[in-house]
């Protein structure tokens, strides 16, 4: 009697991907080559992804996803303010990276053209941004509603920005325990929680306006 075989899985093919590109140090050339070096079909691999980029991808957004999933299994996470939540999130993100390590750091410098390896990170970046945008709390919303918009877009860019920094730092930290990493998410965090503080900004935006009316009024 024939052995029926294995349905492949979407966990399956991301083990499959990560073990060949540490294995061969290279990317496959192709969906045709990936699945026939690793039995299973294209058939198989178009069931979850259109494109070997769109796997890359999805990898990235696994660690996120992994990451909050983590999160919202800590009772204590939701009554964090959002400082602590952020925090909350770059050490549990950076654990799950440094389980994958070998992987990251592979499939992040694997193309001589640095952009071409950031693209990987595009599924995360839309990720994160949509998580700093739900964690923001009115502490650090503008008094004034037409500038909010602007302000969560500012808020969500810089954060990324931070984000890749320590993503850079750690890949490059060579530190027993990556305890380097630890103390620069902490002083980063703080300080752009520093610098978010909207206390002054609202006093200028005051400012400007009594400015204007002043003007408006003297005429």
């Amino acid at each position: 009697m024939a052995t029926k075989k294995k349905v492949i899985t979407k966990d399956d093919i991301v083990s499959k991907y990560m073990e060949e590109v540490l294995e061969k140090g290279q990317k496959p050339k192709s969906v045709y080559h990936f699945t026939k070096e690793n039995d299973f079909t294209e058939a198989e691999f178009y069931t979850f992804f259109g494109t070997l980029e769109g796997l890359e991808k999805e990898i990235f957004r696994l660690f996120f996803e992994n990451t909050v999933n983590l999160l919202h299994k800590n009772e204590e996470y939701q009554g964090y303010d959002m400082k602590n939540k952020m925090l909350s999130f770059y050490f549990t993100f950076f654990e799950i990276l440094t389980a994958n390590r070998s992987y990251v750091l592979q499939s992040l410098k694997i193309d001589r053209n640095p952009i071409k390896n950031l693209v990987q990170l595009t599924t995360l970046r839309n990720s994160f941004k949509d998580y700093v945008a739900e964690i923001l709390t009115d502490d650090y919303r503008l008094e004034q509603e037409r500038f909010q918009k602007f302000q969560e877009k500012a808020i969500q860019e810089s954060s990324w920005l931070q984000l890749m920094m320590t993503i850079k730092f750690w890949m490059e930290d060579e530190s027993p325990a990556f305890e380097k990493t630890d103390i620069f998410i902490e002083k980063s965090v703080n300080a752009s929680f520093e610098l978010m503080n909207v206390a002054p900004m609202n006093h200028l935006i005051d400012f400007g306006k009594f400015l204007f009316k002043e003007k408006v009024h003297s005429r």
